[in-house]
């Protein structure tokens, strides 16, 4: 079936190469330029260069009312979702499932098993949240001045160096 279907490919290549030929002999008549004089090869350029602006206006047309023709279609596709409206989407309602009747709806008859599924929660006292934790208050000014300078820097040093702090 591949076999058919790429010689059939080849085929229809063959062919729009043998159509492109004979369309362009048709068109297209080949230039016989040896033994002209200057003049009629001047002719022939004036020929020629006419053609050429004819081709050149004819396709600037087609270009023009081919835009044109693509500005109202863009026209009309906008035209035609103003004349449909928006579409409104209906409020959707909150269902309320329990566990039990989701799984029922899922495996089938086949549940039998309620489930729980609160009684796996961590419960969480409020007293641990509530803890106020000790928080030093002292005139930051002293520590500002303790550490400024070499000094300061020294003992940081030492600090680091030491794990017991002295």
């Amino acid at each position: 079936m591949l076999a058919k279907a790429k010689e059939e490919w080849e085929q229809e290549i063959v062919d729009k190469q043998s159509e492109k030929e004979r369309y362009l002999a048709e068109r297209i008549t080949p230039l016989h330029t040896s033994g002209l004089s200057l003049s009629q090869l001047q002719d022939l350029c004036r020929e020629l260069h006419e053609k050429v602006e004819i081709v050149d206006e004819e396709r600037y047309d087609i270009e023009a009312k081919c835009n044109h023709n693509t500005r109202e279609i863009k026209d009309l596709k906008i035209k035609v979702l103003d004349l449909r409206g928006k579409f409104k989407r209906p409020p959707l309602r909150r269902v309320r499932v329990s566990a039990d009747a989701m799984l029922r709806a899922l495996l089938g008859s086949k549940h039998k098993v309620s489930m729980d599924l609160r009684a796996n929660l961590k419960s969480v006292k409020k007293e641990d949240t509530e803890k106020e934790r000790p928080v030093e208050v002292g005139d930051w000014r002293k520590n500002v001045e303790a550490m400024s300078g070499m000094e300061g820097r020294k003992k940081m040093f030492d600090a680091a160096k030491s794990p017991t702090g002295q």
